[in-house]
């Protein structure tokens, strides 16, 4: 499609050997970018790299293991590759917790890998951008950003903290070429989601998606759609935010969440 052309750049997408992460890298690569994966273990960017190698023969794919939950992890992604155009920051982690019952170190765990490895890895490749002026930089956030779930408090917080990142961001880069802007799904039915809600119905013969649809209409009933989101819906808009055809659009919260955001 016009404009979708990413011949010549080079995208890193944080977290992207399954779910909303490895559905990015495979459009990305379809728009004919030179896609980065990572992840925290060998064997899982391996199985990774052999699905995108299937679904887009030819495509253009380094890989590299580390950690970006740690700041030695995010160096050692930086050493080994120091240059990208475009950077998807999309590790996260989730799950119920219980405030109440959430220590100290749960919530500096889940910041470390949601929040931090966002901010080491843009300060580390924005200045770049800037000289080189081009960029588009995105942190993958999530509804609950703005409709804190009371069950993840601490996933809610952690994911407003990346919204005014980004945003932040996106004001330092005033008068260039280098967009930053933050993507908010909704419920998605990534292999993460799948497996939480296999495990909340452990005795239920419901298909998956089913499971997901019931969940949403209880957990989310502001959702219009009235079920979980693809992979490949999020990874659609996240594709279009980098692409050429997003050069006016900086510092915005862009929503794939189904209408559950109750706000116009």
């Amino acid at each position: 499609m016009l404009g979708l052309d990413l011949s010549g750049r080079t995208a890193l997408v944080t977290g992207s050997t399954g779910g909303i992460g490895l559905a990015i890298a495979r459009r990305l690569a379809e728009a004919d970018a030179t896609v980065i994966l990572n992840g925290r273990k060998q064997d899982t960017l391996d199985g990774a790299l052999e699905t995108l190698r299937t679904h887009v023969p030819g495509g253009n794919f380094r890989s590299v293991v580390a950690d970006v939950g740690t700041a030695e992890g995010c160096d050692a992604l930086v050493a080994a590759e120091s240059q990208v155009d475009i950077l998807i920051n999309n590790a996260g982690i989730f799950g119920p917790s219980d405030f109440f019952k959430t220590t100290d170190e749960s919530w500096q765990k889940l910041f470390e890998v949601n929040l931090f490895s966002g901010v080491r890895l843009a300060r580390a490749y924005m200045p770049g951008m800037k000289e080189r002026n081009w960029g588009r930089v995105l942190f993958i956030a999530s509804e609950s950003a703005f409709n804190i779930p009371v069950e993840m408090i601490d996933y809610g917080v952690s994911k407003t903290a990346m919204v005014g990142l980004a945003r932040g961001l996106a004001k330092d880069m005033a008068g260039t070429n280098v967009t930053v802007n933050s993507i908010l799904p909704g419920p998605t039915l990534s292999e993460g989601v799948e497996a939480m809600l296999k495990a909340q119905n452990p005795d239920s013969s419901q298909p998956v998606a089913e499971l997901g649809a019931d969940f949403v209409k209880k957990h989310r009933p502001s959702n219009i759609l009235q079920r979980m989101a693809t992979v490949d819906e999020v990874a659609n808009m996240v594709v279009y935010a980098a692409s050429p055809l997003a050069s006016a659009t900086t510092g915005a919260a862009l929503r794939v969440d189904g209408g559950t955001i109750d706000t116009i």
